[in-house]
């Protein structure tokens, strides 16, 4: 009994490491992935902002939405997220804002103030795509977020790839980067087992 007993557990670990590993291997592969392939919207992923004033990883994310618009990937670019208690903006308007100040027409820009994590700003994402008529999407976020970002999309019933940023803190060191890959694995597997968010901090915030 003991024996089948430490099988078991033997099994159980090994089964858990192979699960682990593949998802962090998927998240690696799909953070190389830069798909420019024409849409009708370009997403950005929201991140933190201070006063209406992006931080450097959100600050990342716009300038890659910018060049993808200004390229023609897309007629529009959505910016999604709302605020924390006492913001004065929420993350959307605050990227909007910064988007239409480096160029791009406000009339280009549909801002979705809704969503405190990732699962809540995609799916409110979806709805208002939906609505709009829209059904595909490029999705811009960091490398390391696009695998879980790509999926809650599908998900959510939009055709979404992705074109992530290469700049920003959450790229500029390995330990950002392997703080990045270790973040999304486990965020990735908790949302695959229960269709619910796991938003770990990001040490990257700046």
């Amino acid at each position: 009994m003991a024996r089948w007993a430490r099988r078991l557990i033997v099994g159980v670990l090994l089964a858990a490491i192979l699960v682990v590993g593949g998802t962090a291997v998927r998240v690696w592969q799909v953070a190389r992935i830069d798909d420019r392939s024409p849409a009708d919207a370009i997403v950005v992923l929201g991140a933190a902002q201070y006063s209406g004033t992006p931080s450097s990883v959100f600050e990342a994310r716009l300038e890659q939405a910018r060049k993808l618009y200004e390229g023609g990937v897309a007629p529009s670019i959505v910016t999604v997220g709302g605020k924390q208690e006492g913001d004065l903006f929420t993350e959307a308007a605050a990227g909007k804002n910064f988007l239409v100040s480096r160029g791009v027409p406000a009339d280009a820009v549909v801002a979705v103030e809704e969503g405190s994590d990732t699962l809540l700003s995609v799916e409110a994402v979806s709805r208002e795509m939906g609505e709009l008529g829209l059904s595909s999407a490029v999705l811009v976020s960091d490398p390391w977020h696009s695998l879980r970002t790509r999926t809650m999309a599908r998900d959510s019933g939009l055709e979404a790839w992705t074109a992530p940023t290469r700049q920003g803190p959450a790229v500029f060191t390995r330990e950002s980067q392997f703080h990045g890959i270790a973040r999304e694995t486990g965020a990735l597997i908790w949302y695959q087992i229960t269709h619910y968010s796991a938003d770990f901090p990001y040490t990257a915030e700046q």
